[in-house]
């Protein structure tokens, strides 16, 4: 074949595909909705907390006084020690305290006899005024000294009992269970002399105060929920507390509210509340910086996977297929987050298809191809 031949041959097979190119329609396929995976917000109960942080508090706290006056001669306890109530801790000299005590006892004893002798001579007189042997006013003198020496035994007695409350004074005791501080005197110093001499000071720990304040909002809050439930807030008090250190992720210390302030602080606008914790092995001591959270009855809410939330200026949204298979954008109240799901508290229903995979194929206002899931407890 020649040059001429194989140029018509080529010719021709172009005109051909050419003609059949034109009858073919030319029109723009779209392409398919993009895949996303939704599902329907999680119906659960749950258990919303109560947050605040606080500082521990010691139940009592009491400065152990020289209430007489005297030498120290014993100090009966270790520095820091723990020591029960009633056990001695100080004992000022009592040998001085002793003898106004036996003092006191025979001012008594001596007070007994003339009121024995007096009241023998008043009996006596009335016998003979009844017979008319003796005058009135013997009767009246007898009687008269029989009542002054009555009152001198009272007055024995009233000294006798102080000179007793005294020579306890010389043993200073623990008032309570607790842990002793430092001591601030030394043996053989004179103490309780013109001004009160502070001898150390006694800690209760176990149990121990944990204070914490709620902020006027959070006030208003509570009341109105308690109002809703006809309860009021001496209702709250024996309400459980969890609290936890700085240097605990969770809450692993548990007690019970027992005091909420009746007065609201116009200074800080919060309200001052506390919780009593049992403290046996003395892990927590006061003046801690704590964690307290109070949980309140479990109640129903939605919940959504957290992966599901998107942020702008406008605030929180979710993005849901709605029946149409539309995305659309849903403007929402997120709540605490449960492990992986977010609790939503205003903003969605039961029903709604919320998108959970495929996030950034979701558009708002264009179709999908939406694939239905279960939302994981």
């Amino acid at each position: 074949m020649n040059f001429s031949a194989l140029a018509r041959a080529v010719i021709v097979v172009v005109a051909a595909v050419a003609t059949a190119a034109c009858g073919q329609d030319n029109r723009y396929a779209a392409p398919p909705p993009p895949k996303v995976t939704v599902a329907a917000p999680l119906e659960q109960e749950i258990t919303r907390y109560f947050e605040a942080t606080g500082n521990t508090a010691a139940v009592n706290t009491v400065d152990l006084v020289a209430r007489v006056q005297g030498f120290v001669q014993a100090i009966s306890y270790a520095d820091g020690d723990f020591v029960k109530k009633g056990t001695s801790l100080f004992t000022i000299e009592p040998e001085p305290y002793k003898l106004k005590v036996e003092a006191a006892q025979a001012s008594v004893a001596s007070a007994k006899a003339n009121l024995k002798q007096t009241e023998a001579e008043f009996q006596r007189q009335a016998d003979l005024v009844t017979r008319q042997v003796s005058t009135q006013a013997n009767y009246d003198k007898a009687l008269a000294q029989r009542d002054s020496n009555q009152a001198d035994l009272q007055s024995a007695q009233a000294n006798l009992q102080q000179a007793e409350i005294n020579l306890g004074y010389t043993d200073v005791t623990a008032p309570f269970d607790g842990i002793v501080t430092a001591r601030q005197v030394s043996i053989g110093q004179l103490v309780g002399a013109n001004t009160t001499t502070v001898l150390s000071t006694i800690v209760q720990i176990d149990p121990i105060y944990a204070n914490f304040t709620a902020s006027e909002r959070d006030v208003l809050q509570v009341r109105t929920n308690l109002a809703k439930t006809g309860r009021t807030p001496a209702d709250l008090l024996g309400l459980p507390v969890e609290i936890g250190l700085q240097t605990e992720s969770d809450y692993p210390h548990e007690g019970k509210l027992d005091y909420i302030a009746p007065t609201v602080d116009p200074s800080t606008g919060t309200l001052a509340a506390r919780a009593i914790l049992q403290n046996a092995d003395r892990v927590l001591l006061p003046g801690y910086f704590v964690r307290v959270r109070i949980p309140s009855r479990p109640q129903p809410a939605l919940l959504v996977p957290d992966v599901a939330l998107g942020s702008d200026q406008g605030g929180r949204y979710v993005l849901v297929v709605n029946k149409d298979n539309v995305v659309e954008q849903r403007r929402v109240a997120p709540g605490p987050l449960q492990g992986e799901l977010r609790v939503i508290e205003m903003g969605l229903t039961k029903d709604d298809h919320v998108v959970v995979g495929g996030i950034m194929r979701a558009i708002p206002g264009q179709k999908v191809d939406a694939e239905l899931r279960t939302t994981a407890k």
